[in-house]
């Protein structure tokens, strides 16, 4: 009752302002009604915090809830946290407004430390094999597009020889932006954990949007920002989980390329063991596999 009166008298001495008087005459006995109701109305809000102030007292009767399961490392169930809410209604419509949000990604670019272009992502949404990698480089920020410079020619290799074009598989990284580095020029650098956390939310809302029927992580980087930790050496060769999606872990093309120019025998060993990753991949996907394909690599090393 006293802030509806308190409004209603302050909008009439509002008008009197206006019209230009600066007094107002009081009748006998107003200013005491109104200190009245001014404390009628402190006592109440007294009362009211009091109130608010004892509740924890009455919570402390009530049975303690149960503590919610924890959420897996990685990517969480249809909808759940994590993931970005997008627009759409075909797989390739939600994937197109989630690359505008990338655009401007406000985690990340707040970060200071990785470069304007954002490159997303390329091939189908509807692909059953999902490719993940680390981050952009040089020539992939100047295509805006993963997975097209040397390392992206060796994956495009590995792919044929599974008898798969790029268009028919899905291809991303985990770190939208590339990470930057002073006179940078041609040269790159692995996202850190705070770049790839940054970016997380939109890889797991892809692989959400995707649903592969098999995620495959490329290197150690792309194995960590997934949620997995542990060595490539140790972590490849078998099936783990992401989201509920099989994910094979295997070496990142850049690593067959380094020992292919450092000594040759590592890089043969390298070779294989991405091979017989595929393989797995292939078997977990459904897809055949020839005597030929088999046959890589054996009798040889």
């Amino acid at each position: 009752m006293f802030i509806q009166a308190a409004g209603a008298l302050k909008a009439y001495l509002e008008q009197r302002r206006l019209a230009g008087a600066t007094h107002v005459p009081l009748r006998a006995g107003m200013l005491d009604r109104l200190r009245a109701a001014r404390e009628k109305a402190d006592l109440r809000k007294r009362e009211v915090r009091r109130l608010v102030e004892e509740q924890p007292a009455f919570e402390k009767a009530r049975p303690a809830p149960m503590p919610e399961p924890p959420l897996p490392p990685a990517a969480a169930p249809s909808g759940g946290p994590g993931l970005i809410e997008v627009p759409g209604v075909t797989k390739a419509e939600k994937l197109a407004a989630l690359a505008a949000l990338a655009e401007n990604a406000p985690e990340a670019r707040a970060l200071g430390t990785l470069r304007e272009t954002m490159v997303f992502a390329t091939g189908s949404p509807d692909a059953e094999i999902m490719l993940v990698g680390e981050a952009p480089g040089a020539e992939e920020e100047r295509l805006r597009e993963p997975f097209v410079g040397p390392a992206g020619q060796k994956l495009t290799g590995i792919l044929k020889a599974m008898g798969l074009e790029r268009a028919q598989v899905y291809i991303s990284n985990i770190c939208k932006f590339r990470p930057s580095l002073p006179n940078q020029g041609g040269s790159n650098r692995a996202p850190t954990p705070e770049e790839m956390r940054a970016c997380r939310p939109f890889i797991l809302t892809e692989i959400e949007i995707v649903r592969p029927k098999v995620i495959v992580a490329l290197g150690a980087t792309a194995m960590q920002g997934l949620g997995l930790q542990g060595a490539v050496s140790s972590m490849r060769g078998r099936f783990h989980e992401v989201g509920g999606i099989p994910l094979m872990v295997t070496w990142h093309p850049s690593y067959i390329l380094r020992e292919e120019r450092n000594s040759g025998g590592q890089a043969f060993a390298a070779k294989r063991q991405v091979w017989e990753d595929m393989l797995k991949v292939m078997e977990k996907c459904g897809m055949a596999v020839s005597a030929r394909q088999r046959g890589y690599f054996q009798n040889k090393g």
